[in-house]
């Protein structure tokens, strides 16, 4: 069997311009950019994922000729980057979480180094390894995989987007950083403040007691103590938010 060199470069960029969708997508995505799945790993999902979509996408040559090859590859990096980066959102609310804990316990300087999230606390990467296995168990990889692979019939290739919608989808996430990460820490925070109040009141009424010395284990013990009370609804609001996160990303492909 031979082909003309039209027919082999029309199956490059049949190739390519799903691949960069796809492999930007996986860069980013929750599980899929930790550590222990390098560059290497990535890439071959991406490419065995490409060669499976092929038969999903309606790929026209005339879209280059229109558009260009570089501003397409653009639009496609742009479409998986930014799928993929409202899934991080939800750990970077879980290491937001994370960060309140540890300071009103006292373990604020107790530091591990993340290579997608920089120095965070020992709680940040509890939370994080915890989410990572809700996201697992609720087969979180299959759902994005799937959602991924659906967007190309959603928003075929040489269609154009608009940038306001992802602004829109951007402003309407990104609090989530901060007001998932209360959700999850105010039950901790709030029985914390409650031992603070009390401790003062001892040391009001025995100023002789070394209140950094006692207070500081009672506070380290009993705040884990109300965090492992508090998991199960921990759980159910990460699961929760991993939900919402699926039907925001699918959201926004239609909206696109």
């Amino acid at each position: 069997m031979t082909y003309s060199i039209n027919e082999i470069t029309e199956l490059f960029y049949l190739f390519l311009l799903p691949f960069a969708r796809i492999s930007s997508f996986f860069i980013v995505a929750p599980f899929f950019a930790l550590e222990a799945v390098n560059a290497r790993i990535r890439i071959a999902i991406s490419f065995v994922i490409t060669l499976l979509a092929i038969n999903l996408v309606d790929f026209n040559p005339s879209i280059l000729s229109m558009s260009g090859l570089s501003s397409q590859i653009l639009i496609q990096i742009l479409i998986g980057t930014f799928s993929g980066f409202l899934f991080v959102i939800i750990n970077g609310a879980l290491t937001v979480a994370g960060q309140a804990i540890s300071n009103s316990l006292g373990l604020g300087m107790a530091n591990m180094v993340d290579p997608s999230l920089g120095s965070v606390p020992l709680l940040s990467q509890f939370f994080i390894i915890l989410s990572t296995l809700i996201f697992i168990t609720i087969n979180g990889h299959l759902v994005i995989t799937n959602i991924i692979l659906q967007s190309f019939s959603i928003i075929p290739l040489g269609a154009t987007i608009e940038v306001n919608i992802i602004y829109g989808y951007l402003l309407e996430w990104t609090p989530l950083l901060f007001l998932g990460g209360l959700v999850i820490a105010l039950p901790v925070l709030i029985s914390v403040l409650l031992i603070n109040f009390g401790l003062g009141m001892i040391t009001r009424s025995a100023p002789s007691l070394n209140i950094i010395s006692v207070g500081f284990p009672i506070i380290i013990m009993i705040g884990f103590l109300i965090m492992l009370l508090a998991i199960p609804s921990m759980v159910s609001r990460i699961i929760m938010f991993w939900e919402d996160s699926f039907e925001t990303v699918a959201q926004l492909m239609e909206s696109l």
